[in-house]
Order: structure tokens, then C-alpha cells, then sequence
């Protein structure tokens, strides 16, 4: 069965099981025997303090750090022995001295399929994207001219080119302004058509209006079926926030917790 948020007649495949998943750094132990499962219909928005693990649960995912426990893909979203997941990082991983263009960097997105050339069909692929982003008329500009913004639009790029079954996002709302932030949400509820989409974010008051599903990770990992954050979901990592909108923005007023 699928995870009973999408209302159509289509069943959602079980893309990822994870089971009694721990990270430790050094003696710390980061996440402790967590249990999630994601569906290819699945738009989940990862909350938690700082330091709960966000990024380290998804880095799990990707296999960037050891951990103990399983972390199983169904052979729908595994390609030449490697899951189709698509990455964009909450830093530039880019060196800006590097003399790498716009353009390059989004082709190279492509080497997830073990490709280390690419061919005028590839350029085009990137170009097109870079288009459908707004920042086609920074394709040839080198990496250490563009801003924070430009940036991270490129690497959201570099993360679909591949047509990945998962897409994961850390942070994608950071150096951007306000009005791509608003269209980067579009994009990715137009891409969850044809992707499962993971997004880890601190905002929560903007998240919780794309969102289908919120886990939670403080450490520990609960999912929610549901957008909607609940006092009791917020108990279960421990974290007290708040929220503060002006005029006519949907909003969830919280009882207060310790």
C-alpha cells in the first residue's frame, strides 16, 4: 500500500526501507534505530532542531557517511547498481577558483549514470533546464561569478538532469530570494509528478503548505501522514518554535511546549 495521501486510483510503490538505521560521530550518537519508509508519491519535508540530525539522515540515504542498520531501494529507482536519486546539497560543493561553467556544472549531473563526457545532446538537456530556471543567459559564466542564488539554481539543475526517481533537497531555499523561492516551490510540486521529493528545511511555516508529509528528526525519526504539525508532533523532537506572519497568510498557532 502507499502512504494514503494521493487520492488517485495509483497504488505508490515502497521506493526506500530503512531499518534500525544509527550514525555515530566519533562517540555521539546521531541518530539512533530509525525506521522510515518512502513512497514514490512521497513529498516529505524533513523538520528538527539544529544538530538532530537533517542532513545526517539524508546523507544516510546517499550513502555519504557510515552508519549501522539497513537502508534498502526497490529495483525500480536502481540503475547500473545505483539508486536514480538526485542531490542538491545544503553548501556549494564547488571550489570558485575552479574554472567551470554554469553550463558544466549542470551536465555534470550526468556522471550519476558513470559518464564522464558529454556530447551536444547533453549541453542541450542542461541548457533547456537552465532555461526553464530563468538563468539560461548565465550558462557560460564561470562558477565564481554567479551569485549565491544563481548558484544553487544551477545545482537544483544539476540535480534533475538525470531524471532521478528521488530527488533530495537540503536547504534549497538558502541564498535565494524570495520571489524564486516561491517559484522554486512550483517547480518541485510540478517535479513530485514524476519524482519522490525529500526537502529538509527550517522554514517551517512555508514548507507545511507544499509538503504532503513531515518528518520529524531530533536523533529519533517520526513521520507524520499528514502537513499539518500538530503540539504533539513538535514534543517528540523537542523543539520550540515560532512563528510570526503579517496580513492574510495561512498559519498554525501551537499551544506552547517545554
Amino acid at each position: 500500500m502507499g502512504n494514503g495521501n494521493n487520492n488517485s486510483s495509483v497504488v505508490s510503490a515502497n521506493y526506500i526501507n530503512i531499518e534500525d538505521l544509527s550514525v555515530f560521530y566519533e562517540d555521539k550518537e546521531v541518530l539512533k534505530d530509525v525506521h522510515l519508509t518512502v513512497y514514490s508519491d512521497d513529498f516529505i519535508g524533513v523538520i528538527g532542531p539544529n544538530g538532530g540530525g537533517k542532513t545526517t539522515l539524508v546523507k544516510a540515504i546517499l550513502g555519504l557517511v557510515p552508519y549501522c542498520g539497513k537502508v534498502t531501494f526497490a529495483p525500480e529507482i536502481m540503475e547500473n547498481g545505483k539508486p536514480k536519486i538526485g542531490y542538491l546539497p545544503q553548501l556549494n560543493e564547488f571550489d570558485n577558483a575552479f574554472p567551470l561553467s554554469i553550463l558544466d556544472v549542470v551536465a555534470s549531473g550526468l556522471q550519476r549514470q558513470g559518464r564522464i563526457k558529454f556530447g551536444k545532446k547533453d549541453y542541450e538537456l542542461a541548457t533547456r533546464l537552465l532555461e526553464k530556471i530563468g538563468i539560461a543567459h548565465i550558462a557560460a559564466k564561470p562558477v565564481g561569478s554567479v551569485s549565491g542564488g544563481e548558484m544553487q539554481r544551477a545545482l537544483l539543475c544539476r540535480a534533475i538532469i538525470s531524471e532521478p526517481k528521488l530527488l533530495i533537497l537540503d536547504e534549497p531555499a538558502n541564498f535565494v530570494d524570495n520571489k524564486f523561492e516561491k517559484e522554486l516551490y512550483e517547480i518541485l510540486k510540478e517535479l513530485n509528478k514524476e519524482m519522490a521529493i525529500i526537502m529538509v528545511s527550517h522554514d517551517i511555516g512555508t514548507i507545511t503548505t507544499v509538503v504532503k508529509n513531515i518528518v520529524c528528526v531530533n536523533r529519533c525519526v517520526h513521520r507524520h501522514e499528514s502537513n499539518h504539525i500538530t503540539p504533539e508532533q513538535l514534543k517528540n523532537y523537542d523543539c520550540p518554535i515560532q512563528v510570526i506572519t503579517h496580513g492574510e497568510v495561512p498559519h498554525t498557532v501551537l499551544e506552547a511546549h517545554n
